[in-house]
C-alpha cells in the first residue's frame, strides 16, 4: 500500500513539473509583456513573476521594451534656393507605459513607420530655409520635426523624446562653390582693411604735418610778436630819456643791423654788408676793399 502510495506521488510531482513549471514565467525590468488567451489580446505583465495558464491557453505574444531607443536616418532633401542636401537625424522614442498594447497591435514595423513621419516632416520644413539658413536654423528644423511626428505617433502608443540633426551634407560641388566664396569674401575684406589702414596711414601724416605747420606759424607769430613787443619797450625807454623820436628810430634801426650782421657772421656765411649811407660806385668800391683788407688782416 505504502509503495502504491509512493507511485502515485511521484506521477502527481512528475504532472505538477510538466504542467506547472510552463505556467510561471519573469518580466525583466524595463519591458511589459504582452498576453494573448486563444489568440486574443488576455493582458499586460509588468516586471517581475507571474502565472499564466497552461497547454497553451495563454502564451506571451511579445516582450515590449520600455527603454529609450534611438533610430538613425539618412534623408535627401533640397532647401528654399533648390540646392540638394543630405541630412542625418538622430530620432529618440520609447514605448508609452500606458499604450503598449496600441504600441503592439497597431505598428507591425515602427521603425519604418517613424522614417516615414521623419522624412515626411524634413521635406515640408527644409524648403522653407535656404541652405545657409538650413544651418543657421538647425535647432528649429529639428523642432518642426518633432512636433509633427510626436503628435502623429502618439496615436500609436510612442512617445518621441527628441529629434537632432546631426549633419547637412550639400554635394561637393556646393561645398567647392561655398568654400570659394567665402575664400573671395575674406581677401575682399582684408584688402579692404589694408587700404583702411594705409588710408589712416595718409590722414594720420597729413594731420601730423598741418599741425606742424600750424605750430610753426604760431611760434614765428609769438617770436614777432616779442621783437615787436621788445622794440615796444625800448622805444619807450629811449623816449623817456628825453631823445627825440627821429634818434630813437636810428639807435633801434643801428642795434637791428648790428645783430643782423652777428647772426649772420655766425652762420659762417662769407659776405660783406655795405652800410646803408653808401652810395655811388667809387664809396661802394671802397667800402668793399676795406671790407676785404680787414678780413685778410684777421
Amino acid at each position: 500500500m505504502g509503495s502504491i502510495l509512493l507511485v502515485v506521488f511521484i506521477i502527481i510531482v512528475i504532472v505538477v513539473l510538466i504542467v506547472g513549471l510552463p505556467m510561471i514565467f519573469i518580466v525583466q525590468q524595463q519591458s511589459i509583456a504582452v498576453l494573448e488567451r486563444f489568440g486574443k489580446f488576455y493582458r499586460t505583465a509588468e516586471a517581475g513573476l507571474h502565472l499564466r495558464a497552461p497547454l497553451g491557453i495563454d502564451r506571451i505574444a511579445q516582450r515590449v521594451p520600455l527603454r529609450i531607443q534611438q533610430s538613425s536616418i539618412e534623408i535627401e532633401t533640397k532647401t528654399k534656393d533648390n540646392v540638394f542636401v543630405q541630412l542625418s537625424l538622430a530620432v529618440q522614442f520609447q514605448v508609452n507605459p500606458q499604450k503598449v498594447v496600441e504600441a503592439y497591435y497597431k505598428l507591425s514595423a515602427p521603425l519604418a513607420q517613424i522614417q516615414s513621419y521623419v522624412e515626411d516632416a524634413i521635406r515640408s520644413s527644409l524648403p522653407k530655409y535656404t541652405l545657409d539658413e538650413s544651418f543657421e536654423k538647425k535647432d528649429d528644423i529639428a523642432r518642426d520635426v518633432f512636433d509633427t511626428v510626436s503628435s502623429e505617433m502618439t496615436e500609436y502608443g510612442y512617445l518621441i523624446i527628441k529629434t537632432l540633426i546631426t549633419t547637412i551634407e550639400p554635394a561637393h560641388e556646393v561645398k567647392d562653390s561655398m568654400n570659394a566664396i567665402n575664400a573671395a569674401q575674406r581677401q575682399r575684406q582684408a584688402a579692404q582693411e589694408l587700404a583702411n589702414a594705409d588710408k589712416i596711414k595718409v590722414v594720420t601724416a597729413a594731420e601730423a604735418e598741418a599741425e606742424k605747420d600750424r605750430l610753426h606759424g604760431v611760434g614765428i607769430a609769438e617770436q614777432r610778436k616779442a621783437i615787436v613787443d621788445g622794440l615796444s619797450e625800448s622805444f619807450n625807454e629811449l623816449k623817456s630819456s628825453g631823445l627825440s623820436e627821429k634818434d630813437i628810430m636810428s639807435i633801434l634801426l643801428t642795434e637791428q643791423y648790428l645783430d643782423a650782421v652777428n647772426t649772420f657772421a655766425k652762420a659762417g656765411n662769407h659776405a660783406i654788408f655795405l652800410p646803408a649811407s653808401a652810395s655811388g660806385a667809387d664809396e661802394i668800391r671802397t667800402q668793399i676793399l676795406s671790407a676785404l683788407a680787414a678780413n685778410r688782416g684777421k
